[in-house]
């Protein structure tokens, strides 16, 4: 075959091939993903199957979002404020038809340290902010990203949140004294240790009874959550300890709140969540904010950190949930839904908001068949805050802080952790424990930065071992031919390695014929290499390039390779350049 016309062939088929295949892939429009979550006729009965799963939810949510709330440094209404407002509009509005949105833990992390640094304000501007990234990561159509991200950096750095937020719920869970909590996890952990003289019986006892019945609850196979009879238990023991004169350290004697109309009261206010000015709170105190480039600045990697966790744990919630159920989630319309319930949630006082997994999957397991089911558990939680707010002024903060520590004992996976070790390459050991300690003693987004490039460069190093060269029985010693065959990517972190070997390999040939059928990939620094290495044999010698496929095919077309007289020719099988080499093809039968 002549270089020309394989040239002009090859330009022209990519060209049309090209063609064809480009498509414009627009992201769905809400009708669309509403219409997929209701393509099935809306019955009776599985309007009852939603109701049932959505208050299943609820009674898990409501505890859960006030004591994440807590955890994250704000008044635990904010949290229910959460669950009920972004859970309606990213049900709504999302792209997986049985995810319940809320406040999650592995926020917890993030939220604190900004809410203890720019008050309830700059936590709200923040998630606003988030919401508007997520909004044009989902417009960008980002939703496929999460595929790329390794399964060991995901399993570190929720690890390493898991870790964090158990550590952070020693102070409340033992009732210590310990008037300020330092920002570093070790200077955390050395002021805990110091702490412990003061450890309060009550609260303590408060905190295991909590415990106790959250891990052996779900052994009773009772459908009903174990949460609610969790707190129940916890506040009968502080119940008890009230009458031996016991203080035990509850909603309501830490928190209060201060009504538009200026009236004040302790605990949680009976109220519907009310519009307001994110940056204006009522009872943000010295804590008000000003918006200014300076303030978006300060809160842009928060909101950055905020948007990226949101991304990965709603869209990894949302592949589990299909693994369940069988459906197929529309990850760009669920990074559109997650953006708005995040941008519209903070002029409702709540806080970041994601797909919960747990709460997820217990949706499923209740029965839900379409977002009604998330729905309900919003609705809910905004009765619970009218009917019950004063009764829930009265839970123990010792409680609260046992549910987190569930929390972080299930999202720590530690099977999961314990299988990677014991059954995961060397490689993917390292990435794992890198991220778990990076996340604890830093943050998340240098973990998972750290993590993605550590686990990017030693997947590199993999596939590059996997490349090599092998010498093919048509090798002919007398009349100088070299046969090799390519096996295996030909890019910038192996070619050079390659081309060296066979430059090294063909000192005694003439003729250097290399079969590439099995070579799939030739990048910018594989075709810098094979030119490097065409110059470097010299012109005493001549190389042939058989059985290329297209991806290789491609790049060399688009770099307009030449054809060199007398040094460089190209062939479609290995047979046809034997003949046109004027070599016998010896083969092996």
């Amino acid at each position: 075959m002549e270089y020309d016309s394989f040239i002009a062939f090859s330009i022209t088929f990519l060209a049309y091939a090209q063609m064809k295949t480009r498509r414009m892939n627009g992201i769905r429009p809400f009708s669309a993903v509403i219409d997929a979550c209701w393509k099935e006729p809306y019955s009776f009965t599985r309007l009852i199957k939603d109701i049932i799963a959505g208050i299943t939810v609820g009674i898990i949510a409501i505890p859960l979002a006030m004591a994440l709330a807590i955890g994250s440094g704000v008044a635990p209404q904010y949290g229910l404020y959460t669950a009920a407002i972004a859970g309606i509009v990213i049900a709504i509005t999302g792209g997986s038809r049985y995810s319940v949105s809320g406040p999650t833990a592995a926020f917890v992390v993030i939220l604190y340290p900004v809410s203890q640094q720019f008050g309830l304000s700059g936590l709200l501007i923040a998630t606003l902010m988030s919401g508007i990234i997520l909004l044009v990561m989902g417009l960008a159509r980002f939703g496929k990203l999460i595929e790329y991200i390794p399964l060991p950096v995901t399993l570190g750095f929720t690890s390493g949140i898991a870790i964090t937020i158990a550590t952070m719920q020693v102070k409340d869970f033992f009732g210590l004294q310990l008037e300020h909590v330092p920002e570093n996890y070790i200077d955390k952990v050395a002021a805990l240790l110091q702490a412990l003289p003061t450890l309060h019986l009550s609260d303590t006892l408060i905190g295991l009874t909590t415990l106790l019945v959250l891990i052996y609850w779900p052994k009773l196979g009772l459908r009903l959550p174990g949460h609610l009879p969790a707190l129940i238990a916890g506040a009968a023991v502080m119940g008890i300890m009230n009458l031996f004169d016991q203080d035990v350290a509850t909603i309501g004697s830490k928190f209060s709140y201060i009504l538009n109309d200026g009236t004040q009261g302790q605990g949680i206010p009976p109220i519907l969540p009310q519009f307001v000015l994110p940056w204006h709170l009522p009872d943000t105190g010295s804590h008000d904010i000003e918006i200014n480039w300076e303030t978006v600045s300060a809160l842009l990697p928060a909101a950055f950190s905020m948007a990226m966790l949101g991304a990965i744990e709603s869209l990894l919630c949302a592949v589990v949930l299909d693994g369940m159920t069988g459906k197929k989630h529309h990850s760009n319309s669920e990074l559109i839904g997650q953006g708005l319930g995040n941008i519209v949630v903070p002029f409702f006082g709540g806080i970041t908001a994601t797909a919960a997994i747990a709460r997820s999957a217990a949706n499923i397991r209740a029965g839900a068949t379409s977002p009604v089911s998330a729905i309900v558990h919003s609705l809910l939680v905004l009765l619970t805050l009218l009917v019950l707010a004063p009764m829930l002024s009265y839970l123990p903060l010792a409680a609260m802080s046992a549910l987190l520590l569930m929390v972080a004992w299930n999202m720590s996976e530690v099977h999961k952790v314990i299988d990677l070790i014991r059954r995961a390459p060397r490689d993917d050991i390292i990435v794992l424990v890198l991220c778990m300690s990076l996340t604890v003693l830093f943050d998340m987004v240098i973990a998972i930065t750290i993590g993605i490039v550590l686990a990017s460069l030693l997947f590199m190093r993999r596939i590059a071992n996997m490349t090599r060269i092998s010498q093919l029985p048509q090798t002919n010693t007398d009349n100088g031919l070299l046969v090799v065959r390519i096996n295996g990517p030909l890019f910038f972190a192996a070619a050079e390695r390659i081309f060296t070997e066979l430059k090294a390999e063909s000192a005694g040939y003439q003729t250097i014929l290399m079969q590439w059928d099995a070579v799939p990939v030739l990048d910018a620094g594989g075709l810098h290499a094979f030119q490097r290495f065409i110059d470097e044999v010299g012109k005493d010698k001549y190389i042939a390039v058989c059985d290329i496929p297209f991806q290789p095919l491609k790049t060399l077309a688009r770099a307009r390779v030449q054809l060199i007289e007398n040094h460089l020719s190209f062939h479609a099988t290995l047979p046809q350049a034997m003949e046109e080499l004027h070599f016998n093809c010896k083969t092996d039968n």
